[in-house]
């Protein structure tokens, strides 16, 4: 029951890779778009196209695909639940099959496919971004893209630290949930077997003591940050400056010509 090895979600692999040197700032609004590409694409040749560039930013990140992969693992139950719904709900187009109440058309098999492809391409750009991102490039950058919101009294660089903290701690999260899940093992309880009432009656010891830990450690982080004299972002400085380069403009252009494909290829 390693959850380590199932959920690199927040993970940062370290490479000297062309995304890896981008800023921060460039990725996320190259990822936000993205985003918004994979909804616009809506025929076979789109899809297509939006997915031949996240195997590019594979290839570009230098990052094993394996890795990437093991993204898609959380959402597995949902892309099942999508397709099963998918073709067992929709009842357009021609009838392919048909079994006492059970009728397959052809409209849900198409949507299965489509809803199925968006949600991995939108796990893979999502992986793909904390992977060649560290959480504090992450944290930098989200302040600085929400910094002209400030105006508006919004809480930017508050924003940013909970979404920084989050991703910095949900690998430790994940490593405490494995040890006492190991621990909980070792002394007969099982999370694999038996009905499902009684697997979720197994999981109360392993959601308790973790909920303690959590508190525990977010304690622990509040008195460390107040010793070290934080108050907010109020007149703080930035000890690392984010600057666009060649890269960035690079991947503007990149941008660019995805928006301009996939308008062009949409059914």
């Amino acid at each position: 029951m390693s959850f380590l090895n199932s959920i690199p979600i927040g993970q940062y692999v370290p490479r000297n890779s062309f995304l890896h040197r981008c800023d921060p700032r460039s990725k996320l609004l190259f990822v936000f778009f993205f985003i918004i590409f994979i909804f616009l694409a809506n025929s076979l040749y789109a899809f297509l196209f939006v997915a031949a560039v996240s195997v590019i930013g594979i290839v570009l990140s230098r990052i094993p695909v394996i890795y990437v992969l093991r993204g898609l693992k959380p959402a597995l139950w949902i892309i099942l639940l999508t397709v099963v719904l998918q073709i067992f709900t929709n009842k357009e187009g021609e009838l392919l099959f048909s079994w006492k109440f059970i009728e397959i058309h052809e409209k849900g098999l198409v949507n299965a496919g489509f809803v199925s492809a968006r949600i991995i391409l939108l796990m893979m750009s999502a992986s793909l971004l904390t992977l060649t991102t560290s959480p504090i490039q992450l944290t930098d950058g989200l302040e600085s893209l929400f910094s002209p919101l400030r105006r508006f009294k919004f809480p930017a660089h508050e924003l940013a630290l909970m979404m920084s903290i989050s991703l910095r701690f949900i690998p430790t999260l994940l490593e405490e949930t494995d040890k006492i899940a190991k621990a909980q093992m070792s002394r007969g309880a099982s999370f694999s077997s038996g009905s499902i009432v009684k697997r979720i009656n197994g999981i109360i010891p392993l959601i308790v003591p973790l909920f303690v830990q959590s508190f525990r450690r977010a304690e622990e982080l509040a008195f460390a940050m107040e010793a070290r004299g934080y108050h907010g972002g109020e007149g703080r400085t930035k000890y690392r400056q984010l600057r666009y380069g060649g890269r960035d403009a690079m991947l503007l252009v990149m941008m660019i010509v995805i928006a301009v494909a996939v308008l062009l290829l949409r059914a």
